[in-house]
């Protein structure tokens, strides 16, 4: 067991302690707090007559519930843990903090208690893939590995059961590391581009949050940035700091020369032999490479490259049906996923794009559809803005690519489907949130995947 695990847990057995959002995150930390005999109070903005039957399974078990719009009413409390889509800012935390709540986290708990090393991947595309391909490549190393967090298995409920020679590898969202004080001994920005600025004040305001992952590293720890983007290439690190590079190239790190991944100016990895397609996965490799540096054989990370097959909702074949390909990207949030999907094809594809509003820019999307897409089918509140950002992209012509604008996710998947041939492409990439109409990205790959095995 954790040192200091038990002794945490067991210090808060008389305090009032309110976990903000009950989704599936927080749900083994409200039970883990119950069994420690806490006094907990579980809040969420759901109705009780819309909660899943575990919240209400919770309530049995001891935790008093404050469910629908007034959840954080005259809340009072010694200990908040923030649900990681709450703003550190927010009205009702402000007013915790004046009566002198201490506000955290899980992953900030987790952060202190963890005792072995944390490998940590933030940044705005790849960090899934890239979490996962440290995982799969220190597993085939023989380590014992804790994957988790944004990637959607809470740690801490766990964190007893790990050893100081365990690796725990993380994912990390913005939203995580807003008000994170600690930071991983191996930190990995992938890369930055304007994202969720539904939800943060800025793009600077988002930037900072990302810092946090190796703000507070130590010189003994390691930091691994994009050196090809603009934001992550200025970042200054307190330790070792090693640099990726696709385009560019960098002496200190990994870069591609011809088909060949270098690290130091050694081949290392033929990118020819990544099961993965896309570029971008040559990057998440090369973002990889740098984190098991020391920790893995250079024949084990080629061998996970050439089995690896990939994550789900990243560009997962679905089925091919009538000679017909169907892809799952549901996972692309952002332009720059989207733009990333595209380019893995070497042929026009079938599109079906659109999805909740995080006000984000989508011109940078336009050029790259009218390059790689035959037929665009928009949906959902974001819809308009790709269809626009298409229309006033510099290559586009009237009907190349043909859009095609539908009622919502279902219409766009039939009526692609529909139009699609034989030798045909249809990537369900939406370059938009999830929320307008499924409670997350992995609901709606679900959703796309059940349709298409259903055609």
């Amino acid at each position: 067991m954790a040192k200091g695990f038990e002794q945490y847990f067991a210090s808060l057995k008389d305090r009032k302690i309110a976990v903000l959002g009950l989704g599936v995150s927080n749900r083994p930390l409200v039970r883990l707090l119950l069994s420690y005999g806490c006094c907990v109070t579980g809040c969420d903005r759901t109705p009780r007559d819309k909660v899943d039957a575990e919240v209400l399974e919770l309530e049995k078990q001891g935790c008093a519930l404050r469910l629908g719009d007034t959840y954080l009413e005259n809340l009072s409390a010694d200990l908040v843990f923030r649900t990681p889509g709450m703003h550190p800012e927010n009205a009702a935390l402000q007013a915790l903090r004046a009566t002198g709540a201490k506000i955290t986290s899980e992953m900030e708990i987790f952060f202190e208690l963890c005792p072995c090393k944390i490998i940590a991947v933030t940044g705005s595309d790849g960090k899934t893939t890239t979490t996962t391909l440290i995982s799969e490549i220190l597993k085939a190393e023989g380590k014992t590995v804790w994957l988790g967090g944004n990637i959607g298995t809470p740690l801490l409920p766990v964190c007893n059961r790990m050893q100081k020679t365990d690796y725990a590898v993380v994912e990390l969202s913005s939203f995580q590391l807003m008000d994170m004080t600690h930071s991983a001994h191996i930190a990995v920005v992938t890369n930055l581009a304007p994202n969720h600025l539904d939800v943060h004040k800025d793009m600077q305001e988002y930037v900072d949050a990302k810092t946090n992952i190796f703000k507070f590293q130590g010189p003994q720890d390691r930091l691994i940035l994009n050196a090809d983007n603009t934001i992550t290439a200025s970042f200054t690190g307190n330790g070792t700091t090693r640099y990726f590079a696709r385009v560019g190239k960098t002496d200190n790190g990994v870069c591609l020369n011809g088909d060949w991944i270098c690290r130091d100016g050694k081949p290392l990895l033929n990118k020819k032999d990544i099961l993965l397609p896309g570029e971008h996965n040559v990057e998440n490799y090369m973002a990889a490479i740098l984190a098991v540096e020391g920790l893995a054989k250079d024949e084990t990370v080629r061998q996970v490259a050439k089995t690896f097959g990939g994550v789900e909702h990243r560009i997962e074949l679905v089925r091919v049906k009538d000679g017909v390909r169907f892809y799952n990207d549901s996972i692309a949030s952002s332009p720059s996923r989207t733009i990333a999907g595209l380019r893995s094809f070497s042929e026009k594809v079938l599109l079906i794009a659109g999805g909740y509003d995080k006000h984000i820019p989508y011109d940078v999307l336009g050029p790259e559809i009218c390059t790689h897409v035959k037929t665009l089918f928009v949906n959902g509140a974001t819809g308009a803005q790709i269809r626009a950002a298409v229309e006033q992209a510099p290559q586009y012509k009237p009907g190349c690519p043909e859009i095609v604008d539908c009622a919502d996710f279902t219409e766009a998947v039939h009526q692609a489907a529909a139009a699609a041939k034989t030798g045909d492409v249809v990537l369900m990439s939406p370059a938009s949130a999830a929320f307008d109409q499924f409670k997350n990205f992995m609901e709606r790959g679900a959703y796309f995947k059940k349709l298409v095995m259903e055609l």
